[in-house]
């Protein structure tokens, strides 16, 4: 389905009069509006090819219907969402579930919707059909060398996929680790998951960086063999100057201060991407900002100050994506309002009075600093995101004129109601 700009704009013209007010007496109160709202046009977060249908929990699986049958139905759906907020420009494919068929063709469809190609993710936390050998115990850090081998050529196969859609990264999250004491030897474990990666790292070419994720439980339950932010940045130094740590919100113990991981790997050097969604208790994969808002504006803070300090671009310094999977909304509205979600938050972080702040910790005046940030949080924002929408071409108001224009609807009439994700 191709939303129509006619459709846009209709839809704008109806929300414009309100709007216009609502952003004026904003703006009034911002000094630099301009430069932020170029920075809100310019920031764009991929969309993820497993997110776009409906996900599930071990306990079952509900489909709403409509979704894609194929990797290019899945670029057809990243169209739609791009087309109605203009922050989603990239999709992120997973390997092997989105083996893209006729590359030059799957690139010319993108191209027609506007899109390109963000990082391409491996997959060795599940067998593929016909698989010589298992994952079961584990992949990079198994204790078979011939494990590991099939396991390091398929993250290699993966990033030549990647080099033929023009791709620039490589996402490694492993399942490996153990449930239970003496399962495994954790030293062996980590060696041979470094040795792993090196063979992964040698492979990149020279304008690529891989990306490490982790994880401190699940699967696995005792351990995980790249269970935190210090083992992912460990093994990201010994590798070298293109791997670099992914950070995924939900791939924390509670109460985790991510704000501070942020700003230290920022520090370093060796933030990469990020990996947005939300949690009440772990790794939820819940909508961005659906359970503690705040806290993305905590981190969004961070990584404005940090960016800023390195000289980095806010837009393309780092690989942003979505990482959420859901049972019981609608995958294209929730991810409509994840990117909502981020928009604002980094906006709120935009508008923080950073002189003013770095005076009041020099002098240690926590009352000054706290209410600096808490001034900018409260700050209601959603006319200055919707002005950087208008201005690049999209929606006002995405998730209603998705809703009055019936896409659901209309995608359950093309495909089916019947109709399962690609790789789900």
């Amino acid at each position: 389905m191709i939303l129509d700009k006619n459709i846009i704009a209709e839809h704008n013209d109806q929300l414009l009069a309100d709007h216009k007010r609502r952003f004026d007496f904003l703006a009034a109160d911002i000094p630099n509006v301009e430069a932020v709202l170029d920075k809100l046009v310019a920031f764009n977060i991929a969309i993820p090819s497993w997110a776009l249908g409906t996900g599930g929990t071990r306990f079952g699986r509900f489909s709403g219907g409509g979704e894609p049958r194929s990797l290019e139905e899945k670029i057809d759906d990243v169209g739609l969402l791009h087309a109605l907020n203009r922050s989603s420009n990239s999709i992120s494919l997973h390997i092997p579930w989105d083996i893209p068929g006729n590359t030059a063709a799957i690139i010319e469809h993108a191209k027609q919707h506007g899109l390109h190609f963000d990082a391409v993710n491996s997959n060795t936390f599940q067998d593929q059909p016909n698989q010589a050998l298992s994952y079961k115990h584990g992949s990079l850090h198994h204790t078979d060398k011939g494990v590991r081998q099939l396991a390091i050529d398929h993250n290699i196969e993966v990033i030549k996929y990647g080099e033929a859609l023009g791709s620039k990264a490589l996402s490694v999250w492993l399942a490996d680790g153990s449930s239970f004491p003496g399962q495994i030897n954790m030293r062996n474990a980590f060696n041979n998951t470094h040795e792993s990666l090196q063979a992964i790292y040698d492979a990149l070419p020279e304008d690529w960086k891989v990306l490490i994720e982790y994880k401190p439980y699940e699967p696995y339950f005792y351990s995980t063999t790249i269970g935190d932010w210090g083992q992912s940045y460990l093994l990201a130094s010994k590798l070298g100057k293109k791997a670099t740590t992914l950070v995924d919100l939900g791939h924390h113990l509670p109460n985790t201060n991510i704000e501070q991981i942020v700003a230290l790997l920022l520090s370093e050097g060796k933030l990469g991407g990020f990996h947005f969604n939300d949690s009440k208790y772990g790794d939820d994969d819940l909508t961005t900002g659906s359970i503690n808002p705040y806290k993305l504006f905590l981190i969004f803070n961070e990584l404005v100050e940090g960016l800023d300090a390195k000289g980095i671009n806010h837009a393309t310094g780092l690989s942003w994506m979505i990482d959420e999977s859901h049972n019981i909304k609608d995958p294209l509205e929730d991810l409509l309002m994840a990117v909502e979600a981020i928009k604002i938050s980094y906006a709120q972080a935009l508008i923080v009075d950073t002189p003013a702040l770095k005076a009041a910790q020099a002098e240690n005046d926590v009352v000054v600093a706290e209410g600096l940030l808490q001034h900018a949080y409260r700050t209601d924002v959603r006319a200055l995101v919707a002005e950087a929408r208008l201005r690049a071409g999209a929606a006002l108001n995405p998730v209603k004129l998705y809703r009055d224009a019936a896409v659901r609807s209309t995608l359950i009439g093309e495909r089916g109601a019947n109709t399962v994700a690609t790789g789900l």
